[in-house]
């Protein structure tokens, strides 16, 4: 199945969906990463690497299109947090773009909102599905 990993444990197979997908683009500004399914404590290194590759470029402004990313544990907010700080120490920074209500909530727990630019809301808005972790 795409976008799925399947695991076997007890002799049943259990399939986990919604996994991360990221892809990478050349913006106006410097590169777009966008993001969509979830991202947690299994894809964080994942996530983190691909921060840190296009950071390691000496990228000044940092773009996350997160529409499509469906929920955002803590860890994977501090994996933005941390590269926000970068690039503000370089004299830039990170723009979040659209993100879900689930996402969004966990910025303002988190207080990462007050860390870097957030634009706008995924589509549907409010009245988008909750995530069901």
């Amino acid at each position: 199945m795409p976008g799925s990993l399947a695991i076997r444990a007890g002799g049943r197979e259990l399939v986990a969906q919604d996994m991360l997908q990221a892809s990478v683009a050349a913006g106006r500004s410097g590169p777009v990463i966008t993001l969509s399914g979830e991202t947690d404590l299994v894809s964080v290194a994942e996530l983190s690497a691909l921060i840190s590759a296009q950071l390691a470029g000496g990228t000044v402004e940092l773009t996350i299109d997160a529409s499509g990313l469906r929920f955002a544990d803590s860890a994977s907010i501090r994996a933005l947090m941390l590269a926000a700080r970068t690039l503000r120490e370089r004299g830039g920074c990170l723009v979040l773009l659209h993100p879900q209500r689930p996402v969004a909530k966990m910025l303002t727990l988190m207080g990462a909102d007050q860390m870097f630019t957030v634009r706008g809301e995924a589509p549907g808005g409010p009245e988008a599905e909750p995530s069901t972790r």
